[in-house]
């Protein structure tokens, strides 16, 4: 403060004139200037504590994926640009003290063991960077192979068995190892989540807006109450959403993952947009819920690391930025569960290895769930004419998905 040192010297120096009495205005301005000196030094010190306790907790808990491969220390700065990565997320049935509250008999039913409901394998290219996020039906039934449990001991390997039975077999290693070996892709990160998780989250980001068409969401054992149009969702109403089964298209748990991807493109969009990145007590907000809410990979225990996954994201066009659902066909064994399609996943399995962004020629949903947004709620961002055309691959009809850019609306049918 200019003001207040320049007072200070001058009563420090030898003068033959008298000083000038200072006003009342001065004296309160030199006051207000103190206090807001530390008000901004208070302010700063909040949050230097709150970045170091991100940085201290993030790793708790931190579990051992079983193929880790050899990752570089994290450095300040993105992740390296002539390297892609691989990020398994698991969402798991466990639940917390809100999700119990909200749930009730749901969540007391111990004795069945914890599920791995939502599998989500993101895969980033080396640059230009391009994001695929495949999810997983919960009753694909896949080989498993023989896993190393967190205690020591070793699940022995499965010819089939659904894949949100893994986590219960043997941890989200084994989920990850399946994975690999399903894609040919080695999973250097993995993050669970919870019920709670989920909650927490959404919640951080002050919510995701949603759209229903149709007939509306109404599923009384999701707890979800939605007429047409669109809606911000938070809390319990965003746990609910992505849980709905009976509510959306067939009620398949097919039907349920296209409508769990218009969330998460929703999400996407929210996330990396300047209403979120320009805001330091939201990101600050969502950092310390992240580090709160998911058990990390060793791999992904450092918070410098998931600073470098995030910041490598920083100018991925939401064109590039694609939801997919793996392709399968109906279990010979059970018309209730699926199998891998093999075939028609190949084509994406070689994409994403080869880094090739992809184009999807298939539908935006599978079973009904949603539809494309007729007109789109806004219009898709305007091509940059410097940049340089890009070859993708084109994924076959048999694989559903969106991108970022596309404005999906779940279609309800008023489940019951």
């Amino acid at each position: 403060m200019p003001g207040a040192l320049d007072d200070a010297t001058r009563a420090t120096v030898a003068r033959h004139a008298d000083l000038p009495t200072p006003t009342a205005m001065s004296t309160f301005l030199r006051l207000l200037g103190v206090a807001l000196g530390v008000l901004i030094v208070s302010s700063v010190a909040v949050a230097s504590f709150i970045v170091i306790d991100v940085l201290n907790r993030v790793g708790d808990g931190a579990v051992a994926l079983e193929d880790d491969a050899e990752v570089a220390p994290p450095s300040l700065g993105a992740y390296p640009s002539d390297k892609a990565f691989n990020v398994l997320i698991v969402g798991t049935d466990e639940c917390g003290a809100v999700s119990t509250k909200l749930l009730g008999e749901r969540c007391e039913k111990t004795d069945e063991g914890s599920r791995n409901d939502v599998n989500l394998l993101v895969h980033v290219s080396a640059a230009p960077r391009n994001v695929t996020v495949v999810s997983f039906p919960r009753d694909l039934g896949v080989e498993v192979p023989e896993c190393a449990r967190p205690d020591g001991s070793t699940a022995s390997a499965m010819e089939k068995a659904p894949i949100n039975s893994l986590f219960d077999h043997a941890g989200v290693s084994c989920i990850a190892k399946t994975v690999s070996d399903l894609s040919g892709l080695p999973i250097e990160f993995a993050a669970k989540i919870s019920f709670d998780g989920v909650i927490a989250i959404t919640d951080a980001i002050g919510g995701v807006e949603v759209c229903v068409a149709g007939d509306g969401i109404h599923d009384t054992l999701a707890g979800i109450d939605l007429p047409v149009g669109t809606h911000t969702v938070s809390g319990a109403s965003a746990l609910a959403f992505i849980r709905t089964r009976h509510g959306v298209g067939d009620e398949s748990d097919l039907a349920r993952i296209s409508n769990q991807q218009q969330y998460m493109s929703r999400l996407a969009r929210k996330v990396l947009s300047a209403e979120t990145l320009t805001d330091p007590g939201k990101v600050l907000r969502l950092m310390n819920t992240v580090a709160d809410n998911i058990v990390p990979s060793e791999s992904l225990s450092n918070a410098l690391t998931l600073s470098q996954l995030a910041l490598a994201l920083n100018d991925v066009k939401f064109s590039d930025f694609v939801f997919v659902q793996y392709p399968n066909l109906e279990d010979p064994d059970d018309s209730d569960k699926v199998v891998p399609d093999y075939d028609a996943a190949a084509p994406l399995w070689a994409a994403l290895i080869a880094g090739e962004p992809i184009a999807l020629s298939g539908d935006v949903a599978t079973h009904r769930s949603v539809e494309l947004a007729t007109p789109p709620p806004s219009a898709p961002p305007t091509a940059d004419p410097t940049d340089a055309p890009q070859t993708r691959a084109t994924l076959p009809p048999e694989i559903s998905g969106q991108s970022v850019d596309q404005q999906t609306c779940s279609v309800g049918n008023q489940a019951e």
